[in-house]
């Protein structure tokens, strides 16, 4: 079968399907996830398909969703929890951290929680204050959770999947204002011929410079490096993917070819995921680097108002005029 050219939205909702249709034990549970559909369609036509008991509608209250879960997981279900956005997931923090990523070693490896916790987080579509956030370096510093997030539609097909078969919890940060972009999916490809889920790819070779992203990001700093072409820099685009564990192997190689990093995310920057990266790569490339690691994020206040949000999140310029300091050193 041809590839299709779908959304990630649309492929986020085949790969839920094709998860409800492989495994028995597997239920999508949220606010509005069902006869709704979720607010951003995710789940469309799901419930109508599957029934109430594997596509169930929630009260609104994150940390009742997140501890139905680890019951149903301890009980043999395969749960996937969408909490509707970034914002509203504080409530549940506790469950996440204290049980859903805890319970495997509390019970010396005798219970495993499959849980996937499906987030929707970022700026970029206008929306009211808690509608817009990045919470990813929370879960991320926790040991026991597994977090992912997808940048494309293939990735959101396959990566859903996977997260769901995976025997880990997962946290499955998806990009929100880029869920209407679109890409070619394989939906008849099997899983068993899938890029890894906690490997970090390549999107774009270069040999001047390594752009370092994730999720929202990756399509920015791929715009990034088409315009840098211009000017004849030719940069690399390597997209995370995974944020815990990171594969640093392949940012290491990469860096080690170019000599130079920048680090791009959406989040503030104080305490990032950008530091973090920052550090590891001075430590294991420093006689590699021509500068030092550099990094464009979000700013250190609170998301603004959606007048201005444009102002706060980092965009071509700002990623570009920081692959010029680096080359100034």
């Amino acid at each position: 079968m041809m590839a299709e050219t779908i959304t990630i939205g649309k492929a986020l909702n085949h790969g839920l399907r094709r998860s409800l249709e492989h495994d028995s034990k597997v239920v999508i549970m949220g606010e509005d996830v069902g006869k709704l559909g979720g607010v951003f369609r995710i789940t469309d036509g799901l419930q109508k398909d599957f029934g109430e008991d594997r596509v169930i509608d929630t009260p609104l209250a994150e940390a009742g969703i997140v501890g139905t879960a680890v019951g149903l997981a301890i009980r043999g279900y395969r749960p996937v929890c969408e909490i509707q956005f970034d914002g509203f997931v504080f409530p549940a923090y506790n469950q996440i951290v204290a049980q859903v990523a805890k319970m495997y070693y509390r019970s010396m490896g005798k219970v495993r929680l499959p849980i996937v916790i499906r987030i929707p987080f970022g700026g970029g579509i206008g929306a009211v204050e808690h509608h817009s956030e990045s919470p990813e370096a929370y879960f991320s510093h926790t040991p026991g959770l597994k977090v992912v997030t997808c940048s494309n539609p293939a990735d959101a097909y396959s990566m859903i999947q996977q997260a769901i078969r995976s025997d880990d919890p997962i946290v499955f940060f998806e990009p929100k204002r880029r869920y209407w972009e679109k890409g070619e999916v394989d939906l008849d490809a099997e899983l068993s011929g899938a890029y890894p889920l906690h490997e970090a790819r390549v999107a774009r070779e270069g040999t001047d410079a390594t752009l370092i992203a994730y999720g929202p990001m990756v399509r920015t700093c791929l715009d990034a490096a088409t315009a840098a072409a211009e000017d004849g820099r030719n940069l690399e685009v390597i997209d995370l993917r995974t944020l815990s564990p990171v594969d640093y192997d392949k940012i290491y190689a990469s860096v080690r070819r170019t000599g130079r990093a920048v680090v791009v995310h959406e989040a503030p920057g104080n305490i990032g995921l950008g530091a973090e990266l920052a550090a590891r790569i001075t430590e294991h490339c420093f006689y590699s680097l021509e500068a030092p690691v550099l990094r464009v994020t979000g700013y250190d206040i609170p998301y603004p108002a959606a007048r201005v949000e444009e102002e706060y999140l980092p965009d071509l310029d700002r990623v570009l005029d920081a692959v010029d300091r680096s080359f100034g050193w």
